[in-house]
């Protein structure tokens, strides 16, 4: 099973997308999880992610997320789709991410 984690700053417009990617997920039959959660949490809930997604409104952390996790690309969310809550999109961003895709 594969792990996606998406990271805001409170983890709470990431709580709402994460249904939407849970809901493609389900749809398109992986055998994925994702979680959300908010920034303080990222080392400690990213040790067994096969990928990471930030929110754009914390992107600008993104090079201290990516130096102190090295196990799965960590990459900024793409800012149409988190801003549309497409969880579709941010899927397949994911699964190219993973080279799913």
């Amino acid at each position: 099973m594969k792990k996606i984690v998406l990271f805001c700053g409170a983890g709470m417009s990431s709580s709402l997308l994460v249904l939407k990617v849970r809901d493609a997920i389900k749809a398109g039959g992986f055998d994925y999880t994702c979680d959300a959660y908010d920034t303080s949490t990222v080392v400690s809930k990213s040790t067994d992610a096969d990928v990471v997604l930030v929110a754009p409104q914390v992107r600008h952390m993104l090079k201290k997320y990516q130096d102190a996790i090295k196990t799965c690309p960590v990459e900024p969310m793409d800012m149409v789709s988190y801003g549309s809550m497409n969880g579709q999109k941010i899927l397949e961003q994911a699964r190219k991410l993973m080279g799913e895709l």
